[in-house]
């Protein structure tokens, strides 16, 4: 089965740069089969990683940013692929 984990921050107005840098920086503990990072209006960030596990896995995640990058806390989802 394949996993995608979901990560999304809001940076600080004005910091939406900061956050990307940040968020490319960030190393997982295993690498997962593909990673892709997006950017959005209102500085906002968004990673993608995708697993070969079970749902209910526990997988290497990204942590939340300092609190002096991001405007709120980050958002977290987990989806399974269906065929």
């Amino acid at each position: 089965m394949t996993v995608a984990l979901m990560w999304e921050a809001r940076a600080v107005e004005g910091r939406g740069e900061d956050l990307l840098a940040w968020a490319r920086a960030q190393e997982l503990e295993a690498p997962p089969l593909r990673r892709e990072t997006f950017r959005a209006p209102q500085d906002r960030v968004l990673v993608i990683t995708w697993w070969d596990a079970e749902f209910d896995a526990v997988l290497p995640e990204l942590p939340e940013p300092d609190g002096e990058l991001v405007s709120r806390a980050v958002h977290r989802w987990r989806f399974e692929t269906v065929g």
